[in-house]
C-alpha cells in the first residue's frame, strides 16, 4: 500500500488537467470548496477567492460555515488576509442577495460556559489533536515563551476550536490549505498539521486528493511541496 501511494506521489500525482476534478473522489464538493477558500485567502488571490466563495455557496456551504473558515484563517496567515477574505465574502453575499439569491445562513456557534477553564480545555484539545493522552509539560519554545503557550491553549485551542460551526477535522483541512498556500512555506508546520489532519480522520486517499486540489487550483509548486512532505510522512509511518 505504501509503495503504491509513493508511486502516485512521485510519478502521476503532479500531472494535472482540467478534467482531473472528476478523479477526486474521496473529498466532497464542500471539502474541495473549503480547500480553495483557505488557499486563496492565504495567497491573497481575491479574484479566485471571489469565484471560490460563489462556488462554495452553490455547493451548499452556509454563510456561517464560510465565515468560520475565514475567521480560522487569521490564526495561521494573520488578520489582514483573513479580513480581506471576509470583506470579499461580504461583497459576494450582498451581490447575491441583491439579485434575489437566498443563501443559507447556517447555525451559530454554541456559547461557551461562563466558567470554562480555557487553559485546561485548550490543553486537552491540543493533546487530542496530536494523539497524546495529555498535554506534555512545556519545553522548547513553550518554556522559553510561556505567554505564547497560554495564548495557544486559551485562544486558539479554546476560543477558536471550541466554536462548533466547524469540527476539528475540517479546521485541520483549512489549516493545511492555508499553510501550503502561504508565502515561504514552513515544512515543519505543514508536516505537523498533515499528521494532525490524519489523526482527526482524514484518510491517505483524502490527503492525496487534497494535494490534487492544490495542484489543480492553487499551483503545481505548492502541490509538489505538499506531495514531498506527505511522502516523508508515509515513509516515517512504516519505520
Amino acid at each position: 500500500m505504501l509503495k503504491k501511494l509513493c508511486v502516485l506521489l512521485t510519478l502521476g500525482l503532479l500531472t494535472f488537467s482540467a478534467s482531473a476534478d472528476d478523479a477526486i473522489q474521496s473529498l466532497d464538493n464542500k471539502q474541495q470548496s473549503i480547500i480553495k477558500i483557505a488557499s486563496f485567502t492565504a495567497n491573497g488571490d481575491l479574484e479566485k477567492l471571489d469565484k471560490a466563495l460563489i462556488q462554495a455557496l452553490e455547493n451548499g456551504l452556509s454563510i456561517n460555515e464560510i465565515n468560520e473558515v475565514l475567521v480560522h484563517s487569521y490564526a495561521y496567515v494573520g488578520f489582514p488576509k483573513s479580513i480581506a477574505g471576509i470583506i470579499t465574502f461580504l461583497d459576494v453575499v450582498e451581490k447575491r442577495k441583491a439579485s434575489g439569491i437566498k443563501d443559507i445562513q447556517g447555525k451559530d456557534a454554541t456559547a461557551l460556559p461562563e466558567k470554562m477553564d480555557k487553559n485546561e480545555y485548550g490543553a486537552k484539545v491540543r493533546a487530542q489533536l496530536v494523539g497524546l493522552p495529555k498535554d506534555p509539560a512545556p519545553k522548547g519554545y513553550r518554556a522559553f515563551s510561556p505567554v505564547i503557550d497560554t495564548f495557544l491553549k486559551e485562544h486558539l485551542f479554546a476560543d477558536i476550536f471550541a466554536r462548533d460551526i466547524l469540527d476539528f477535522q475540517t479546521r485541520e483541512l483549512v489549516t493545511i490549505s492555508l499553510l501550503i498556500s502561504s508565502d515561504n512555506i514552513q515544512e515543519r508546520f505543514v508536516k505537523g498539521h498533515m499528521k494532525i489532519s490524519m489523526n482527526m480522520g482524514l484518510s491517505k486517499e483524502q490527503m492525496l486528493d487534497f494535494i490534487k486540489v492544490i495542484g489543480l487550483h492553487v499551483g503545481k509548486d505548492e502541490a509538489k511541496k505538499a506531495s514531498d512532505i506527505f511522502e516523508k510522512i508515509l515513509k516515517e509511518t512504516t519505520k
